[in-house]
């Protein structure tokens, strides 16, 4: 595993009945190896997914359970996502409360995971459902955040696949942060050939600038079908945000400064490693506080942030879920990644 970056794997779980609750045990462990965490973090992460799913089982209607291995500042991490359609909790924070129980339970699920978890958070609208975010690092360490950034993604395959042409990179380095989501063309094995092959390429050097990684990319997928490809680099030294994307990934930067602006990224026609044409870089001020979403076309585009009061506010993870569980599309792989960037001036007090 890179230090800087690393190929994330997933797994999911539909969690209809208490059936899948081992399934989801069993595919935590496997996602935790992936993410290299030791024994001890290994544990917490099953606990915490056998949790979740049983919380889905008992509770949910429609539950979803997904698994993500990632990297933060270098370390590994698992992020445990409970995705459920209702009825959604009344009040979240007696839920979290060890003794609350609306199915006779201990009542104690929820709170421990919370405890267990590095950076926990949920989001809940009865009757529409709720999202539980759940992340546990490697290395023993508690500080799933903290630094200038926090991120979530949710990346799944088209329904029936069992390969997914999407991928998502992200790399970091003291106050800077790189992001890149790839939609490769069409669905299955050959979409995430080419998908894979863009990864590549951002693995190699993840800090160069958009443009180039795309331009590079262009070439590595020569051999491939091709893909749809956007990077952001977003460097707090100077405040900007640098953006390229070809073909249909949608970026949108929101800005809670001054006008909390809503800027759409933008991205060109065309297909990287088919001869693209000229890519055009574009920079964006991001002092801070922002946003940065990143879709592949996957997730519908008539969504918008301001119909989930509060949920702006909510770990990158929780907006990534809710977004995916309502405005994804039943036919093709989906892509959610979600950014926020401090505020350096409240970061360095």
């Amino acid at each position: 595993m890179k230090a800087a970056a690393m190929s994330p794997f997933h797994a999911a779980v539909a969690v209809v009945d208490s059936s899948a609750v081992g399934q989801a045990r069993r595919l935590a462990t496997q996602v935790a190896d992936e993410a290299g965490l030791d024994e001890t973090q290994r544990g917490k992460v099953a606990i915490v997914a056998t949790e979740l799913a049983n919380n889905l089982a008992q509770h949910a209607r429609d539950g979803e359970l997904l698994l993500n291995a990632g990297v933060v500042r270098g370390r590994g991490c698992v992020d445990v996502l409970a995705v459920d359609r209702g009825p959604g909790v009344p009040d979240v924070g007696r839920c979290l409360q060890d003794g609350y129980s609306t199915a006779g339970t201990a009542g104690t699920g929820l709170g421990a995971v919370r405890r267990l978890a590095a950076r926990f958070d949920m989001y809940s609208r009865p009757p529409e459902g709720t999202i539980v975010f759940a992340r546990i690092m490697g290395n023993n360490r508690s500080d799933a955040d903290g630094g200038r950034f926090e991120w979530g993604v949710v990346c799944r395959p088209a329904p029936h696949e069992m390969e997914c042409g999407d991928i998502w990179r992200t790399a970091e380095q003291a106050e800077r942060l790189v992001f890149m989501v790839v939609d490769g063309l069409g669905h299955g094995p050959r979409a995430a050939e080419a998908a894979r092959a863009a990864g590549a390429v951002f693995d190699r050097d993840p800090f160069t600038s958009p443009r180039a990684l795309l331009d590079e990319a262009d070439v590595g997928l020569r051999s491939t079908r091709g893909a749809a490809v956007a990077a952001a680099s977003i460097d707090l030294t100077t405040g900007m945000l640098s953006y390229a994307g070809i073909g249909n990934i949608a970026g949108v930067l929101y800005g809670r400064s001054k006008d909390g602006s809503r800027r759409g990224l933008v991205s060109h026609n065309g297909i990287v490693g088919q001869k693209m044409r000229t890519v055009q870089e574009f920079d964006f001020a991001c002092g801070g506080p922002n946003l940065l979403l990143m879709h592949s076309d996957g997730l519908q585009s008539r969504w918008s942030l301001d119909a989930y009061p509060g949920l702006e506010q909510r770990h990158p993870g929780v907006i990534a879920g809710v977004l995916y569980r309502d405005f994804r599309r039943d036919r093709d792989d989906v892509t959610v990644g979600v950014v926020r960037i401090h505020a350096r001036e409240r970061r360095d007090e």
